[in-house]
C-alpha cells in the first residue's frame, strides 16, 4: 500500500542566505562536492591548503551556491581544513554556503562540525529500506527518530540541517512506500534540502524524471536536490532530467571526481542547464577551465583530452575542411565558443590538415607566405602526419625554416651540453649557446637536470636582456612498447604575459635532453618575438621622425 500525497509543509530555514532557499524552476542552485565526494575518488587525498584553495576559487571565481567541503570526524586535517575555509569565508560573508557531510551519531558529528566553525550539516540517512533493515538492523519508525533527534540536536546548536536519502535511487525502485513513510516522518523536524541521491548510478534520465516529478508533487512544500553518479555515463544527463522535473538544486565535481566512476562534471551541467533548459545560475562560465586545471594539479589526476568544456583538444579542429567552413563564413561555431570559457580556438597541424588550417595558424602566428610556399609547407605538415609526428602550432616556424631554408627563427643554438645528476646531492649543467652568432657559456644546478640547465641558460640570457617563457605544463610521451632506448618526446607548455600559452616540442633518446631541445625552441621564438618587436618599434619611430620632418619643412 502506497501513502498518499500530502502538503505538509517542509520547515525551511528563514534566516539565512534567500537564495539558498529558492524553489523557482527558472532558477537552480549548484552545490560542489569536489572537496567531499571528489576526495572519495581512489588515490585523492587534499591538504588543508589545497582544499582551501579550491573552496577560493569555486565561491569566489566560480561563483557555486554551495560547495560541500568535508566528512565529519574523519581526521585533524580534515577538521583543521574545514576550519581554514570557514575563516576565510566568514571574512567574506559566504559561510552559508559551506556544508559538511554528518552522520546520525547523536551529536558527534555536529560537535566536530561546530568545532571547526561550520553553520551546515548535510545528514545522512538511509533512503532504501535495505539499507535501514540490514545495514542498521532497524525498522523505518526507529531510524525516523533517530533522524529527528539528530536533527534537533543540529538545530539546537545552531547549524542548519539538509538530509541525505542515501540509495534513495533503488530505495524508491524497490520499496517506494518505504521513501514516502520517511518522508511523512521527517518533513517536519526542520530539514531544508532532502537531498536525493543515485548513490550507485543506476538510473536513466527518464526514470530521474519521474520520480523527481513524484517527490515533489507528493511533498510540494520540500526543497528537493539531485545527487548523481556516472556509473553508466549518465551523471550529466541525469541531472539535466532532475532539474526539467522541479528540482531545487543540483550535485556536482569539478572534472567529474567522485566515487567509482564519479559524480557529474560541473563544467557539463552548467553549459547543459544554462543553453538546453535556459536555467539561471550564478556561475561564471569563464573560470570553469582555470578552476579544472588547479582541480587537477592538486589530485594528479588529469582529464581526458576530449573531455567536453575543459579537455585539451575539445576547442581544436582537427579536420581541414572545418577550419575551411570556419574561415569561409563560421559554419562549424555554435554557443560553446572557446572564448566563453577564457580559452581559444586552434586548428591542429596534421596528415589531415588544408590549407585553411595552415592559413589560420599562420595568421595566429602573424607570418605570411606566398601561395607556392604555403603548398610546400603543408606538403612537409602532411608528409610529417604520416610518420605519427605530433605538430604544434609553435613547431610552425620551424618547419618553414627547414622548408624554405630560412634563418628567421634560427637566433640561438646549443653548441654543447653537460648535465650530471645524482642520488642526495643538487643536479648541475654546464652549457654553451650561440645566440645571435655569439657564444655563451654558463653553469647552473637545481633539482633534476632539466631544473639545471634552465638556470644555466637563465644565467646566460639575463645578461642579454632576454625574459624565458614561464613553464605552465610538462608532458613526456614514449612509443607504447618501446624499449629503453625509445625517442621520448617531449611536449612543453610556457606562458608570457603579451602572448598567453604556447607549446613547444623536443625529441630525444635522453628525456632530460628531449625537454632541453623544446627549451631551446622557446628560446629561438622569444628571441624572434623580441627582435620583430624591436624592428617594429623602430619603423614607427623612423615613421613618427619623417612626419616630423615633413611638417616642419611645410612650415
Amino acid at each position: 500500500m502506497t501513502s498518499k500525497p500530502t502538503t505538509k509543509a517542509c520547515e525551511t530555514s528563514k534566516t539565512q542566505n534567500a537564495e539558498i532557499q529558492t524553489s523557482n524552476q527558472d532558477r537552480i542552485l549548484i552545490l560542489d562536492t569536489t572537496l567531499r565526494d571528489g576526495e572519495q575518488t581512489q588515490g585523492i587525498s587534499f591538504s588543508p591548503e589545497e582544499k582551501i584553495n579550491i573552496a577560493k576559487m569555486l565561491l569566489e571565481m566560480v561563483r557555486v551556491d554551495r560547495i560541500e567541503v568535508a566528512s565529519a570526524r574523519v581526521s585533524r586535517g580534515e577538521q583543521a581544513a574545514l576550519a581554514g575555509i570557514i575563516d576565510w569565508a566568514r571574512d567574506n560573508d559566504t559561510d552559508a554556503r559551506i556544508e559538511v557531510l554528518g552522520f546520525v551519531d547523536d551529536g558527534d558529528s555536529v560537535a566536530w562540525i561546530e568545532h571547526a566553525g561550520g553553520s551546515v550539516i548535510n545528514l545522512l540517512a538511509k533512503g532504501s529500506e535495505k539499507h535501514c533493515t540490514t545495514q542498521l538492523g532497524k525498522t523505518l519508525e526507529q531510524h525516523a527518530e533517530d533522524v529527528r533527534r539528530n536533527v534537533a540536536i543540529a538545530r539546537e546548536r545552531g547549524l542548519r540541517v539538509n538530509l541525505y536519502l542515501e540509495d534513495w535511487s533503488n530505495g524508491y525502485a524497490d520499496k517506494r512506500d518505504y521513501v514516502y513513510r520517511l518522508m511523512e516522518h521527517l518533513q517536519g523536524a526542520g530539514i531544508d534540502h532532502f537531498m536525493l541521491p543515485d548513490t550507485l548510478g543506476v538510473m536513466t534520465p527518464e526514470r530521474v524524471f519521474t520520480a523527481m516529478m513524484d517527490m515533489i508533487r507528493r511533498f510540494p512544500d520540500c526543497l528537493f536536490d539531485f545527487h548523481p553518479h556516472n556509473d553508466y555515463g549518465l551523471a550529466t544527463a541525469n541531472v539535466v532530467a532532475a532539474a526539467q522535473a522541479g528540482a531545487a538544486a543540483v550535485h556536482c565535481t569539478v572534472n567529474c571526481l567522485g566515487e567509482r566512476a564519479g559524480n557529474a562534471s560541473l563544467a557539463e551541467v552548467v553549459v547543459n542547464l544554462r543553453d538546453q533548459l535556459d536555467m539561471q545560475m550564478r556561475i561564471d562560465e569563464s573560470h570553469l577551465a582555470r578552476v579544472s586545471e588547479l582541480v587537477q594539479y592538486f589530485s594528479g589526476k588529469r582529464v581526458a583530452d576530449n573531455a567536453p568544456i575543459i579537455g585539451e583538444d575539445v576547442f581544436t579542429q582537427t579536420a581541414g575542411i572545418h577550419a575551411d567552413g570556419d574561415h569561409k563564413g563560421s559554419l562549424y561555431v555554435t554557443r560553446l565558443s572557446p572564448e566563453r570559457f577564457s580559452r581559444r580556438r586552434t586548428y591542429a597541424l596534421g596528415k589531415l590538415s588544408g590549407k585553411a588550417s595552415l592559413v589560420k595558424n599562420l595568421e595566429r602566428l602573424d607570418i605570411q607566405l606566398s601561395d607556392e610556399n604555403q603548398r610546400k609547407v603543408l606538403a612537409r605538415i602532411v608528409e610529417l602526419g604520416d610518420s605519427k609526428k605530433s605538430i604544434t602550432a609553435e613547431d610552425l616556424p620551424f618547419i618553414i625554416a627547414e622548408v624554405l631554408e630560412s634563418s628567421d627563427y634560427n637566433h640561438a643554438e646549443l653548441l654543447a651540453c653537460n648535465v650530471s645528476s645524482s642520488l642526495g646531492l643538487e643536479s648541475t649543467a654546464s652549457i654553451k649557446v650561440l645566440l645571435n652568432g655569439q657564444p655563451f657559456t654558463a653553469a647552473g644546478s637545481g633539482n633534476g637536470g632539466f631544473d639545471a640547465f634552465n638556470n644555466a641558460l637563465a644565467r646566460i640570457t639575463k645578461r642579454q636582456g632576454l625574459s624565458l617563457a614561464r613553464l605552465a605544463d610538462y608532458e613526456v610521451r614514449i612509443p607504447k612498447g618501446g624499449r629503453t632506448d625509445a625517442l621520448v618526446e617531449c611536449i612543453i607548455t610556457w606562458s608570457r604575459p603579451e602572448r598567453g600559452q604556447f607549446k613547444t616540442r623536443g625529441v630525444h633518446a635522453n628525456q632530460v635532453f628531449a625537454a632541453i631541445g623544446a627549451t631551446m625552441r622557446m628560446l629561438n621564438l622569444v628571441m624572434h618575438w623580441a627582435l620583430k618587436e624591436q624592428a617594429e618599434k623602430a619603423a614607427a619611430t623612423a615613421t613618427a621622425a619623417a612626419a616630423l620632418s615633413d611638417a616642419t619643412a611645410s612650415c
